[in-house]
C-alpha cells in the first residue's frame, strides 16, 4: 500500500507535520464551501479536511451550497465565512467563470486568503488551488478506451453522462476525454448533463440507455455510474450491457471496480485533496501563496488490478459536520 500512495500523492499533501505545532495554540478558523455532499466524492474530500483540521488543531466551518446551480448561495456563503471571522476560505466552486462569483471571491481575498478546492476557479489572486487537472482525468479515460478499442480490434460507441457546463470540472474533463480519444475508433455519440446528485444523474442515464440501446460504453460521473449499475442489474438475462467507465471515484464506483461492474476510473485521491486543502490554507494564513495546482498524482485504476484493493475513501457512515 505504501508504494501505491507514494505514486498517487503529490508533494503538497505531505506537509501537515510542518504546521501542526505552529497552529495548535492559535486555533485558526477555516471556512469550507462545497457544492454539495449528494455526490459521495465530496464525502471523502470532507473526511480529509476534518482529519487534517483535527490534527492541526484548527476550527473547520463547513457549508453546502446546494448543487452546481446554486451560485448565488455560494456568493452568500462567502460573506457568511467573512462575518464568522474565518482566517481562510476553501471554495469548491460551482462555476469556474461566473462573474458574480469571481467578483465575490476577489472581494473576499482582500480580507482573507481564498483557495480553490477541487474545482477550477478563474479568479485572480487566489492563494492556491488544491485539486487535479480535470483535463488529465478525462484524458486518462480516453486513453483507456482507445486502448480497449485497439485490443478488441473494432470501433466502440459511447455515451457520456456528466456534470453541468457551468461547473469547474465537467467541460474541462470533456476536453481531456476528446484529446484522449483523438485518432481512435471510439465515438461519443451523445452527451447528457445534470447536477451530480444521484437522482439527477440517474435520470440522464435512463435517457441515454433508452436512446442508445446498443451503445458499447457508458462513461459517467460517479453518481451516473452508481445509477447505471443499479439499472443494469435489473436487465433480463441476455440483454445488452454496456461497459461502465467512471470519470472519478466514489464509494459506489469503488464497489463496482472491486466487483467487476466498472472497468476503469482515474483515481485522484479525494481524501488527500482534503488534507492538502487544510495544509495550504493554514500556510496561506501565514502569508504563503501557492500558484498553480497542488494535489495528488492521477492513477488510472482498472478492475482486477491490485491497486483497486488499496484505494481508501471516507469510512462508511461518515458525514461532515455542517453549519
Amino acid at each position: 500500500m505504501a508504494s501505491f500512495y507514494a505514486r498517487a500523492f503529490g508533494p503538497a499533501i505531505l506537509l501537515l507535520a510542518g504546521v501542526t505545532g505552529a497552529v495548535a495554540s492559535n486555533a485558526p478558523s477555516l471556512c469550507v464551501i462545497v457544492p454539495h455532499f449528494k455526490d459521495e466524492y465530496w464525502l471523502s474530500v470532507g473526511y480529509g479536511l476534518e482529519q487534517a483540521a483535527d490534527t492541526a488543531g484548527a476550527e473547520l466551518l463547513t457549508f453546502e451550497s446546494g448543487g452546481y446551480h446554486s451560485v448565488e448561495r455560494q456568493i452568500e456563503l462567502l460573506q457568511t465565512c467573512l462575518e464568522a471571522g474565518s482566517d481562510a476560505i476553501l471554495l469548491g466552486a460551482v462555476s469556474a467563470h461566473d462573474e458574480g462569483l469571481v467578483d465575490a471571491v476577489v472581494a473576499a481575498e482582500k480580507r482573507v486568503p481564498v483557495l480553490a478546492l477541487v474545482n477550477e476557479l478563474a479568479a485572480p489572486g487566489l492563494s492556491g488551488w488544491i485539486g487535479v487537472d480535470w483535463r488529465a482525468m478525462g484524458g486518462a479515460v480516453g486513453e483507456f478506451l482507445a486502448a480497449r478499442a485497439q485490443a478488441e480490434g473494432r470501433p466502440l460507441t459511447a455515451v457520456l453522462v456528466t456534470g453541468p457546463t457551468e461547473s469547474g470540472w465537467a467541460p474541462i474533463l470533456d476536453e481531456g476525454l476528446a484529446e484522449g480519444l483523438a485518432h481512435s475508433p471510439v465515438e461519443i455519440v451523445a452527451t447528457y448533463r445534470a447536477d451530480t446528485g444521484l437522482r439527477e444523474q440517474l435520470r440522464e442515464v435512463e435517457q441515454a440507455l433508452a436512446e442508445h440501446l446498443d451503445v458499447d460504453v457508458l462513461i459517467g460521473s460517479a453518481p451516473a455510474i452508481e445509477g447505471a449499475m443499479a439499472l443494469i442489474r435489473r436487465l433480463p438475462e441476455g440483454a445488452h450491457r454496456p461497459m461502465l467507465v467512471a470519470t472519478y471515484i466514489s464509494h459506489s464506483v469503488l464497489r463496482g471496480l472491486r466487483g467487476g461492474q466498472v472497468a476503469m476510473v482515474p483515481f485522484d485521491d479525494p481524501i488527500a485533496q482534503g488534507r492538502a486543502g487544510v495544509d495550504l490554507a493554514l500556510r496561506a494564513i501565514s502569508g504563503e501563496s501557492f500558484p498553480g495546482l497542488s494535489g495528488p498524482v492521477i492513477v488510472s485504476v482498472t478492475t482486477g488490478t491490485p491497486d483497486v484493493q488499496r484505494i481508501e475513501l471516507s469510512p462508511s457512515g461518515f458525514f461532515p459536520a455542517l453549519q
